[in-house]
Formats: C-alpha cells, sequence, structure tokens
C-alpha cells in the first residue's frame, strides 16, 4: 500500500507558512509523502495539483481572513471530480467561521496549540476514508 499523500499549502495572500513548514514536516516524518507549496496560491492551482498529484488529504493553513476563500475551494474540488479528498484547515479560525468551513466540507479546523500527534492522527483517519470513498484507479 502507498503511503498516505498530504498537499500542505496555503491560499490568499497570507504569507506566513511557519507553521504550515512545521506540520509538514512532521507529516513527512510520520512517514506520509507530503507536496508542499509556497503560500500565496490560487484555488485553481491546488485543485490541478491535487489531481496531478493523486493527494489524500489537503491541509491549508490560514493566519488572516483566507479561511474565507475555502468554501469556494470545497467547490472547486467537487467540481473538479475531487469530492473524495478530505481537506483540513488550522490557524486561526474564528468560531462562527468554523461552522461555516464545517457546513462547505472541510472535514476538521485545528487551532493554534493542537498537537502535532493529533493533526497526525486525524490525517491518517481522514485519508483512511479518502482512499475507501476513492472512486478512481
Amino acid at each position: 500500500m502507498r503511503p498516505i499523500k498530504v498537499l500542505v499549502t496555503k491560499i490568499g495572500l497570507d504569507g506566513h507558512d511557519r507553521g504550515s513548514r512545521v506540520v509538514a514536516a512532521h507529516l513527512r516524518d510520520a512517514g506520509m509523502e507530503v507536496v508542499y507549496t509556497p503560500p500565496w496560491q490560487q484555488i485553481d492551482a491546488v485543485v490541478k495539483l491535487a489531481m496531478e498529484e493523486d493527494v489524500d488529504v489537503i491541509g491549508l493553513s490560514c493566519l488572516a481572513t483566507d479561511h474565507l476563500l475555502v468554501p469556494k475551494l470545497m467547490h472547486a474540488l467537487r467540481d473538479g471530480g475531487l469530492a473524495h479528498v478530505k481537506v483540513v484547515v488550522g490557524g486561526i479560525v474564528p468560531d462562527e467561521d468554523e461552522v461555516t468551513l464545517l457546513d462547505a466540507g472541510v472535514s476538521r479546523v485545528f487551532h493554534p496549540g493542537t498537537s502535532l500527534d493529533d493533526i497526525t492522527e486525524t490525517i491518517t483517519d481522514l485519508a483512511t476514508l479518502a482512499l475507501a470513498n476513492d472512486e478512481h484507479p
């Protein structure tokens, strides 16, 4: 069986990527294959990369209001035939916006202080679901 494949990225204009780099390194050290992008990605580029790389989970880092773009990403993933790909968001997300993200299809929101082991365990569980629901070869 192939390793879990995770795309770690940032959409929007926030360039603070220290947290996403730490998470990406931890996931890699846990045996996952990590595709990491620099900040400032556009939604269509993330969808294209997720498709090309055949990822199981997309991890988005948000420290400004860029999390408000996530519902558009979720819609684009469904339109692109990637509804099976699980999406998690980490960073600064107000409680009322967390509900919006979850309603849009985000699997989990990680707030500051979440342990790296909790993130790894959750992504492992979500990747298992994504692989079970993937209708693609």
